[in-house]
């Protein structure tokens, strides 16, 4: 590998480190806060809010009771779903507490990169063998 390329693929491998810090320090608290936001008191208030009036504008509109009240059950279970795929996403469903989801990433984020730099490692080495034979 010439001098550029190992230059080149050592500031690559800088860079990646750095986006590998700022993802595992910035994600946990990014989803923590989502849920946050989606499981508090005040998320509660406005989802009963939103549900009332749904319902009210189905029965405004001359919607069957009982079909209305399907409807809206149906619009807060949106809600909900949301909520378990948010709590699914921090892993809940996986065994990865809040607390380790940095690391999880962290760990998926190098494997990414070490597939990739080895990609790269390839290709820099076929394109050397290229030159080579000219």
């Amino acid at each position: 590998m010439s001098e550029e390329g190992k230059k080149k693929e050592k500031k690559d491998v800088e860079e990646i480190r750095e986006v590998i810090s700022v993802v595992s320090k910035e994600v946990p608290g990014l989803i923590k806060g989502i849920i946050g936001s989606v499981f508090s008191e005040e998320a509660g208030r406005d989802m009963g809010k939103a549900a009332a009036a749904f319902y009210k504008q189905l029965k405004d509109a001359g919607m069957p009771e009982e079909t209305a009240v399907k409807m809206t059950e149906n619009y807060v279970s949106v809600f909900t779903s949301l909520g378990d795929v948010m709590k699914g996403a921090v892993g809940g469903k996986r065994g990865v507490k809040g607390g380790e989801i940095g690391e999880e990433v962290s760990k998926r984020v190098q494997e990414r990169v070490k597939e990739k730099l080895a990609e790269k490692h390839v290709e820099t080495e076929e394109e050397e063998e290229d030159e080579d034979e000219d």
